[in-house]
Formats: structure tokens, sequence, C-alpha cells
């Protein structure tokens, strides 16, 4: 070996450029197989729609009347929702092909065209709209735009990827067991069960009448205010009350959510805004055990629970049995003469319903009469309920099978309030856990739907601010573009061993990719909270930069010139991006 080749190998500095070089080289290759995977995997219009049309709105009111308030938004329905002349698949290709075309729209899609919204087509559902998870054997699983790997959450699938995927501005679904806010959730949008039979259900397939509802799920909190008024026709200038948020500890020890991080979030934005109470504090379980005496009847004696959580399971046992009760006599007779083709995991809650035999179905109704007045008890027509939407991340893709009975028990538990109490409930997202979105829901009781989305529409901005605060990664500096990367690296890091040196220099690159990934995703969500916030165009271009986005990097560098011309940072980055892609 030559003296100039053994100084070369003991040198540091040497092993700097090579791992930086080596490091840049397995970053390109990670980014190329990640957008070549992601391409492959997503279906077109991400599998969300069972068939396209349009449907247009009413005309407008001529001037000086005021436009329709939902005016140039589009919207989706599920495939359970009747139009005129069309065939409501119920997300099975069986019942499509055994039911007649619709003679008449559902007045819900009526209504909404009435506002001056336009419908673009039906999205895949759970077949029979009995399932939770939002794979459809029939018509292929909607692709989770958030998660791709994992499940979007159903019965309403294809409506929240459609939202999700921003292919429509808000979609109308049906919820029977947390079939609008499961997916809202999983999905990481907005998610509006309103109170029981304030919306109607006539041209819309029924699963469980007791606890059927039809809501909406959306991107934007002003447009989910906005349907949820035109939906309810409510009337806008109701007076504002004073509001008081009462946290249900005991349901976040049901829920990976972490409970101190949403009594922080919650109790801040409750000092900011005017118009609140300090939060309370709730046991939930112990509540409905005193106030639900008609529960009892189905409590489980266990002496390794708490009784609180017995009662909750047991609430939620009467949903599920009440359910099963209704669909037996809404369906038996298709069910039975047809025997569908179904998935797996649906099959056998839908013959489990058609061979259930229940001898006590006045108990379920008595449980089902008595939760209303409980919640109403609790929340009175001030109170707001907050508790995690679900207990879990959604479940990777065909992993039916290795879904734990615990995962089903705790989300059951926290959708059969709503469903068994009539109220109604907003799913809003609430940063990520385990690298998956989750999220909060404010419970209101039966009838107070504008008082809840009126809480919402007050409390989100504020609320994100507050989880991007809890939960962001250190703010990326974009006055840094124009040094060089291996300068970057050598002032963080001084090794005394080349070798060790050379491996963790590729260690420290790979885990800057990861953050710069997040980074990418966190800023995104804060522009689309505010479509001139320059700071996040800025930082979301050095993070595109970093991972050698770079056209979409310039794209960001430009809205910030235009929202603030005189930004220097900006326009150099901008000047150097455009040379360096030409």
């Amino acid at each position: 070996m030559s003296k100039l080749s053994k100084l070369s190998a003991s040198n540091p500095r040497v092993w700097v450029i090579v791992g930086v070089g080596l490091a840049g080289i397995l970053i390109l290759a990670e980014v190329q197989r990640r957008r070549i995977k992601a391409k492959s995997s997503v279906k077109e219009d991400f599998g969300a729609f069972v068939e396209r049309f349009e449907l247009l709105p009413f005309p407008q009111p001529t001037p000086p009347a005021a436009r329709l308030p939902l005016s140039g938004l589009t919207f989706a329905i599920n495939d359970n929702i009747d139009v005129k002349g069309y065939v409501s698949g119920y997300g099975s290709k069986d019942w499509k092909r055994t039911h007649e075309a619709a003679e008449k729209t559902a007045i819900v899609v009526t209504t909404m065209l009435r506002y001056g919204a336009t419908c673009v087509g039906k999205t895949v559902m759970d077949e029979i709209g009995f399932g939770i998870l939002g794979e459809n054997s029939s018509y292929g699983t909607p692709t989770n735009p958030q998660k791709p790997s994992h499940v979007p959450g159903g019965s309403s699938s294809g409506s929240a990827v459609a939202v999700a995927a921003q292919l429509v501005d808000f979609a109308i679904g049906t919820d029977t067991i947390g079939c609008i806010r499961v997916p809202a959730s999983f999905c990481g949008i907005l998610g509006f069960r309103p109170s029981h039979g304030i919306v109607s259900m006539i041209g819309v397939s029924p699963n469980s009448q007791s606890l059927d509802a039809v809501g909406c799920l959306a991107f934007d909190p002003s447009v989910l205010h906005r349907v949820g008024h035109s939906l309810l026709q409510l009337n806008p200038l109701e007076p504002k009350r004073t509001r008081c948020i009462i946290i249900a500890d005991d349901l976040f020890q049901l829920s990976k959510v972490p409970m101190q991080k949403t009594v922080h979030a919650v109790s801040k934005v409750t000092e900011k805004l005017s118009g609140y109470q300090p939060p309370k504090h709730v046991n939930f379980g112990e509540f409905i055990a005193s106030n639900v005496p008609s529960l009892k009847k189905f409590r489980e004696e266990s002496t390794s629970e708490q009784s609180g959580i017995s009662n909750l399971k047991a609430l939620s046992s009467v949903m599920l049995l009440l359910q099963r009760h209704e669909f037996k006599t809404n369906h038996e007779e298709w069910i039975t003469c047809v025997k569908p083709k179904l998935g797996p995991d649906i099959s056998n809650r839908v013959w489990a319903a058609i061979n259930t035999t229940q001898e006590n179905v006045k108990s379920l109704y008595k449980v089902r009469m008595e939760m209303p007045a409980a919640v109403q008890s609790l929340l009175k027509d001030d109170g707001i309920l907050v508790i995690p939407t679900v207990a879990d991340p959604p479940p990777k893709l065909n992993s039916k099978t290795s879904i734990p009975a615990q995962f089903y028990d705790r989300i059951y538990v926290l959708l059969s309030i709503v469903n068994m109490s009539g109220g109604c409930q907003v799913a809003i997202p609430f940063g990520k856990l385990d690298d998956c979105p989750f999220s909060l829901s404010f419970i209101a009781s039966h009838g107070n739907d504008k008082f809840l989305l009126d809480t919402v529409l007050d409390m989100y901005a504020s609320l994100q601010e507050e989880v991007n605060t809890i939960s962001s990664p250190s703010l990326l500096p974009y006055s840094n573009g124009d040094m060089d990367a291996a300068e970057l690296l050598k002032e963080k890091v001084i090794y005394n061993d080349g070798v060790s040196l050379y491996f963790d220099v590729v260690n420290i690159c790979m885990a800057l990719f990861s953050s710069f990934q997040q980074a990418e995703e966190d800023f995104s969500k804060a522009i689309s909270l505010d479509k001139k916030n320059v700071e996040a165009y800025l930082r979301r271009g050095t993070a595109r930069e970093s991972l050698l986005f770079y056209r979409e990097s310039l794209q960001d560098f430009k809205h910030a010139l235009v929202l603030e011309p005189q930004n220097k940072a900006a326009s150099l980055t901008e000047k150097r991006l455009r040379k360096f892609i030409s």
C-alpha cells in the first residue's frame, strides 16, 4: 500500500466523505423504492368509489340573496344511500344484483343539493354495513391515504378515504356502531354523528334502526360546520352558551391515547377562549352504573375488573345484541334466501346475527331508553364529554385473524356511549400514535347538535396548535438551505476512530431522513389549517429538499414568495432550486 493510501485510510475526514456519499446513495435508493411502492399500492381514486356520476345542485337564488351555504362543494355518499335510477349496492355485489334501481333520491342527498353542493358518486363500504375495519371482499378495500398499509376503518370506508385524499370536500355516510367515527379516526379527518333520529333515514338502507344515523365526514372544520348545519337545518343565530368540558378519565385508561397530553391540550385551549369553564373529570363507568339501573342485568361479575369497566362492557354488549336483533328482523329473509358471498369477518358477524335467539329483547330496549336521560343529567345543555374516539391505532391490512378480541372490546365500549344514548359526537384529529392518526371525540346530549358543532369549530384551530406544540419535532431552520450537507454533518459530530465514524454518519443520515419525513407531514397539516402560513411553506420546502423532492420544494418556496415577496431566504433558495432543476 502506498504512503498516500495509508494516510487516506487513517484520516477520519476521508471516512466522513465516504460515509456521506454512501448515505446519500442509500437515501436516494430508499426514496425511489418508497415512491415505486406507493404508486403500485395506491389504486385509482384510492379505491374509494363504487361508481361515479354527477348530481348538480339546485339553482342559486337571484341576487341580492346570499349564495347557498354549500355552493362550490363536492360530496360523495355511501353505497346504501339511494339515488334515483341507481341501484344501492350496500357494499355487496349480491345485494346490488338482487335489488332494483331506486325510484327516488334519499332525502339527505336532496337536502345537500338544495343547499348548493354537487354529488359526484357512491363510495365503497363494509358489506351490509356490518364492519368497522373497512375491508371489502366485493369491491376491494379503499386505501387509507394517511397509512396505506393499514385499514381505513368502516363501514363508511370509501367516504372517509375520499375525504382524506381530498377527492371531495365532504361525504355523507351512515353510522350504526361507529361507521363514521372509526374511519374518521383511522384516516385523520373529522367525522360527525348527529343525534339519533334528527336526520331523515328515508332512502337509506337500514342496519339497526335504534342505532342508525346519517352523518358526515370532512377534512376542514368549517366545511363540517356548514354541512352539519345544512343537514340539521339549524338556526345559525342562536346565542353562544357557556361551555363545560368534562373528561372521562376511565375511558382514557382503555385507550393508548395519552390522557396527560389530552388534559394539557384541552385545558390550554379553554384558558385561551372565552366562555369556557375549567375542565371537570368523571368516571363514566361508575356514573352509568348509578344512573342506568337496567344495565345491572347484563353486567358480568368479575373480581379482576373495576366495577366501572364492567358496566362499560355491559353497555357495549347491549349495543351489539340490539344490533343483531334488529339486523335479523330487517334482513333475515334476504340473507337466508340469497346466501350472499361475504368476506370471512363480515360473514361471521352476519350469520351470528341471523342465528341469534334473543329472549330478553325488552331488557335491551330498557337500557336504550334509560341512557339518554342519564347522559342528559351529566352533560345538561352546556356540557361536552371528551373521550378517545377509538382505543388503538388502525390494524394492518389483512390482519383480521391476528386482531385480539380486546381490540374489539375496547373500541365497542367507546362507541357505545353515543349509540345507546342517542346523543351526538364529533371525532377530531389529535396527532399521531404509533405513526398512525388518532383522534379525540367531543360528545353532547341528544338534540344539542348545534352546540356541539359550534364548540368543535370554536376549539379546533387552538386544539391543533396545542397538539403540534406537544408532539412536533423541533422546527427545521430554513436559513441553512444553501449550506453543504457534509458541512452540516461535520458541525454535529467529532470522531476519533475513522471506521466507527463511517457507520455513525450513515445512521445519522438515515435518522435525518425519517425526521424530514415527519416534518414534511407536520407542516403540510399546518398549511391545511392556514393557507397563508409563510413559515410553514418555507419549512416544508426545506424538508422536501432534504428528501430530494426538488420540484415540490421549489413550489413551496414560490408560494412563500407570493405571500411574502421580500423574503430573502425564500428568494435565494428558490433561485438555487430553479437553477438546479433546469
